[in-house]
């Protein structure tokens, strides 16, 4: 049985992504930062589909003691792991002058730090096994530039290049590593008018999480075994307009 471990686990796309792995009979680690949260969504999963798949670890990613935790955990509950999905993000609004140093750090101590920090803790089974997916989860608003939200498109950048360095680094190890990029997307992070950013998609609505866990279940799965280092939009084509007023 195959094995994923799913950072910000506990709600939004990294929700729907565990629930899609356990569908489809992974093992499946799920990480947020609040325990109690993250204990009652681990047991309702586990009521829904097995306790025996499902397990919960309260970390902090931009703690390397907390990754390091995360890490012998997962070997100690299901003794390797096939695939990372690197979900876990924060979001900060502000152009650059607005924007303090403390917000600046925190952005990039989640989002990308977070990132490198859990990769580097798995990536050493995925290369002894010859074998891993690792999906990085960027943002449209790291494949174009926002208003108003300077240090989330400077971090969302980061994690699409990032990605492409190690599909280059880790291909010889039989490791892809791509990037998903939703749009504007029905999660709790999400607190604007809908229908206004509805208005820039050709679907005419916004993306629901359970759509951009199919994307990330597709490019980790062997029906994506020639795709490495791309992303993925997964945006209701809210990216694919010049912006020309009709």
């Amino acid at each position: 049985m195959q094995t994923v471990v799913i950072t910000g686990g506990t709600s939004g796309i990294g929700l729907a992504t565990a629930k899609l792995f356990l569908e489809n009979g992974w093992n499946t680690m799920i990480v947020g930062r609040d325990y109690q949260k993250g204990r009652n969504v681990a047991k309702q999963l586990s009521e829904k589909y097995s306790p025996h798949h499902v397990a919960f670890q309260q970390a902090d990613i931009s703690n390397a003691a907390d990754v390091k935790k995360l890490y012998q955990t997962t070997i100690d509950k299901f003794q390797t792991v096939d695939a990372l999905v690197n979900n876990a993000g924060i979001v900060i609004h502000g152009e650059l002058h607005e924007t303090s140093e403390q917000d600046w750090d925190k952005i990039f101590a989640v989002d990308v730090k977070g990132t490198y920090l859990v990769s580097k803790a798995f990536l050493p089974i995925m290369i002894k096994n010859n074998h891993g997916s690792i999906v990085n989860i960027s943002s449209v608003s790291g494949m174009a530039g926002d208003r108003a939200m300077v240090a989330y498109n400077a971090a969302k950048g980061a994690i699409i290049n990032m990605t492409r360095a190690m599909a280059i680094d880790y291909g010889k190890n039989n490791i892809r590593v791509n990037v998903v990029a939703p749009g504007p997307t029905a999660t709790p992070l999400f607190h604007q008018d809908k229908q206004k950013f509805a208005q820039n998609s050709p679907l005419n609505r916004i993306v629901e999480p359970e759509e951009v866990a199919a994307a990330i279940y597709f490019v980790t799965s062997p029906a994506a075994s020639a795709i490495t280092g791309e992303t993925i939009p997964v945006t209701a084509g809210f990216e694919i307009s010049t912006g020309q007023p009709m």
